[in-house]
């Protein structure tokens, strides 16, 4: 199913502050919180859609990776919820400070169960480079990466076994302990992570012997990444619970996969646009002619026109590459230029003699092409 905008999700206007967003945010996860809607999928799955519309436009950088490539520029899930995996739990976890007060505690659900620290994996970062036709036409990249995996013998739970598994001691499963301590205004309450089981709410008694009670091991995974047509150099996409995964079964950091272009040999890419530097001859400028020259996918013949002048630009619509997340395409722009010989035979010299001779090679410059080179020198250094 395509999924909706997330501006859309929120129901705010993509200039909404950060303030804006958290409000939204909040008032649609109350909305469709599982406490006020017992059983109700359709309300968990908005609950879910909300919290991954938060979760990328409450991060500046995902914000705006979302404004400029959409959905396809966050990798699909977008780092998202829903994509990862996540459960409601999870966001409770997440952002459940959002909620306050008001389902009685830490998002509800039983707080103590819910207030337990979830450990998450770190995020990986890997370079993929693209040719330029891969570019235009969207491809699938298998890659293999080193990176913590979840420990197979013992589940990633770190135990040698269920039995060595219980609940703790010292926070009776909550994650937290409360001190009261007396002061001269009163008594005060204070919670804080459980010094024992660092804020999980069990411990171990007998370690995994691979893992050695962290659930994790180092290991090489092939991952395929669905790289959409049109992205650019310098893009970065985000492929949710692809990262490390985190200790004794907690939440899998993210894949970011940076978009690097190979150089092609005779196109030059101008965002969508692609600019090819055509050569002819004098009399091939004079006379016209037919060359052939490349395009992403193949050659395409094109006529020269009688008297084409030197910085003459030809346009081949449609023939450059794709925008992402959108059904526009660039155009192939073919920039002509004249080849002046440096050095000729003396036969070839008497003929460029006559030339200069005729009134028909006197030069009339196109003033509106005036320009175009300093323009274009860039391109072609």
């Amino acid at each position: 199913m395509e999924k909706r905008d997330y501006y859309d999700v929120l129901g705010v206007t993509k200039n909404a502050s950060k303030e804006d967003i958290k409000k939204a945010y909040r008032k649609q996860a109350l909305k469709y919180h599982p406490d006020k809607n017992p059983g109700d999928k359709k309300a968990e799955e908005n609950f879910k859609e909300a919290a991954e519309a938060y979760e990328v436009l409450s991060n500046d950088e995902k914000r705006s990776r979302y404004d400029r490539f959409g959905h396809a520029g966050m990798g699909g899930a977008a780092g998202g919820f829903t994509g990862g995996g996540m459960t409601v739990e999870d966001i409770f976890s997440s952002f459940g400070d959002i909620f306050g007060d008001a389902f009685g505690g830490f998002g509800g659900f039983t707080s103590g169960r819910r207030s337990r620290r979830v450990n998450k994996g770190t995020n990986l970062r890997v370079k993929v480079r693209l040719s330029l036709k891969e570019v235009a036409n969207g491809t699938e990249k298998k890659i293999r990466v080193n990176k913590y995996v979840s420990c197979d013998t013992c589940g990633g739970s770190g135990a040698a076994d269920s039995n060595s598994i219980s609940t703790c001691q010292t926070c009776h499963g909550t994650g937290h302990v409360t001190r009261i301590t007396n002061t001269l205004l009163g008594q005060m309450q204070t919670s804080s992570i459980c010094p024992t089981c660092g804020g999980e709410g069990k411990t171990i008694t007998k370690k995994c012997h691979v893992c050695y009670g962290e659930g994790i091991v180092k290991k090489d995974e092939i991952i395929k990444i669905k790289i959409p047509a049109g992205v650019a150099k310098g893009m970065q996409m985000t492929i949710s619970g692809k990262g490390n995964a985190a200790r004794r079964g907690g939440i899998n950091g993210d894949l970011l996969v940076l978009i690097e272009e190979e150089k092609h040999p005779e196109l030059i890419r101008e965002g969508n646009d692609l600019i090819y530097n055509l050569f002819i001859s004098i009399p091939d400028a004079t006379l016209g002619t037919h060359v052939e020259i490349p395009t992403v996918e193949n050659n395409v013949k094109i006529k020269i026109e009688p008297g084409t002048q030197p910085g003459k630009i030809l346009r081949l619509k449609g023939k450059g590459l794709p925008e992402v997340n959108a059904y526009g395409r660039g155009d192939l722009l073919v920039n002509v230029n004249v080849w002046i010989p440096k050095s000729m035979t003396r036969e070839e010299s008497k003929i460029i003699e006559k030339f200069r001779e005729s009134d028909s090679f006197t030069p009339r410059p196109d003033k509106s092409d005036k320009g175009f080179f300093e323009r274009m020198r860039g391109y072609f250094d």
